[in-house]
Parts: C-alpha cells; sequence; structure tokens
C-alpha cells in the first residue's frame, strides 16, 4: 500500500493529495505531527516535513518532486502541458503559490491562527495576521487578472498550477481567511475545482479544535 504522511492543513500536503486522487492512485493517508521532530519521521525525511511519499521501496519528500515524478510515472491524466511554454508557465505558478503566496499569505495567517495553538508556541502574532490578510488582496486580483484571460491558472487545461494553488486557498478557506465577494471569476475557479472527486478527502478533512466553516464542503458556497 502507498503511504502518504501529511497534515491536513498543510497546502504542501494538499497538493500531493490531490495529484494522488486526480491520478487515481491509491494511498493509505497518515497523519504527521512534523513539527514534534519524530525520530522515524526524521529518517524517512531529514528535513523534517511533510509531505513524504512511500511507494512501494521508495520513500520520496518534497511536493513538487513528488507530483513531478508522479507525472512522470503515470502520466495520464496528464498535470503539466505538452508544449515546453505551456509547461514553463505551470511551473511559474506552481512556484509562485509555494513560494510567494504561502511566505506572504498562508504562512502569516494559517501559521498564526492555527498552528501556534497546534505547536503551542504562543499567541497569533497580530501583525503578521494583519499582513496576511493585506496580501492575499493582492493575489486573489492576480489571480483574477489570469483567470479573466484562462480557462485555468495557466492556460485553458488545469494543471498542477492550479492543484497549487487550491492547495494553499483551501487551507485558507477552512479558517474562512478567503474574501469570497472579491472576485467572482475566483470565486467561480475554485467552484469548479472543488467539485471535482480528486477534492473530496480534503473536504472531508477536520482538525480538532478548528471545525469547518459551514461554507467550506459546500460545492455551491
Amino acid at each position: 500500500m502507498n503511504r502518504l504522511y501529511h497534515f491536513p492543513l498543510s497546502p504542501f500536503s494538499r497538493k500531493v493529495r490531490l495529484c494522488l486522487a486526480e491520478k487515481k492512485i491509491e494511498v493509505e493517508l497518515v497523519e504527521e505531527r512534523y513539527w514534534e521532530q519524530d525520530s522515524d519521521f526524521l529518517r524517512r525525511n531529514p528535513a523534517g516535513k511533510v509531505p513524504v511519499l512511500k511507494m512501494g521501496a521508495q520513500t520520496m519528500a518534497d511536493s513538487t518532486a513528488i507530483c513531478e515524478y508522479l507525472e512522470e510515472q503515470h502520466p495520464s491524466p496528464a498535470l503539466l502541458p505538452k508544449s515546453p511554454e505551456a509547461r514553463y508557465e505551470a511551473r511559474r505558478l506552481v512556484g509562485w503559490f509555494d513560494d510567494k503566496f504561502y511566505h506572504e499569505v498562508t504562512r502569516k495567517l494559517l501559521g498564526e491562527r492555527v498552528f501556534r495553538k497546534v505547536m503551542g508556541t504562543g499567541y497569533p502574532d497580530s501583525t503578521n495576521v494583519k499582513a496576511g490578510s493585506k496580501a492575499i488582496r493582492y493575489h486573489l486580483d492576480y489571480m483574477t487578472t489570469l483567470l479573466d484571460e484562462r480557462r485555468w491558472l495557466a492556460g485553458n487545461e488545469m494543471t498542477l498550477a492550479d492543484f497549487a494553488a487550491a492547495a494553499q486557498i483551501s487551507c485558507l478557506d477552512y479558517i474562512s481567511d478567503v474574501d469570497w465577494n472579491r472576485s467572482e471569476v475566483v470565486k467561480d475557479w475554485y467552484a469548479k475545482i472543488k467539485s471535482r472527486p480528486a477534492f473530496r478527502t480534503i473536504l472531508a478533512d477536520q482538525v480538532p479544535g478548528f471545525p469547518q466553516p459551514r461554507h467550506y464542503a459546500d460545492l455551491d458556497f
């Protein structure tokens, strides 16, 4: 059995989960409190981060490396376009959401509102929360610019870029930190992607102490 060590509100874990589910690869989910730096987990990934995917005798870390591996080993359905130019754009946006969006938004909002409590590292820093709340507006506007000209974020086909974005957005939506009134086109994009079968287990996630908002699993918001 394939096994994914993950944390439910890790956007990088969610990106891999979406990729696995879209490609219909069955996997056992093992929740990992990675911040506790358990010695068994550190043997799987010395970086001490989730996700970690075990497939057969191979153990893999880093969400983008895992997704690229899955794309090469299980090319259908494709999550990267065929042309070099289109693949570049999809990879560029994966980097945008994994790096820029995560550090400017997710880390500041989810990190302060949820992970400080879960990890027992104190109270939320209001300065970070305010910065994250401001930054998400910029990112939603950027997504709107892209989606005004494209069916999906990287082009006219759904790609790994959409999963990278949806992984971040879904974590924030779990704590009601997405203003869905800001952009109708982004709201329509998210409704479309969260209606996919690959999204079902993510919409069923429950984190103790942080109940889902009513709209979270509603496909029509």
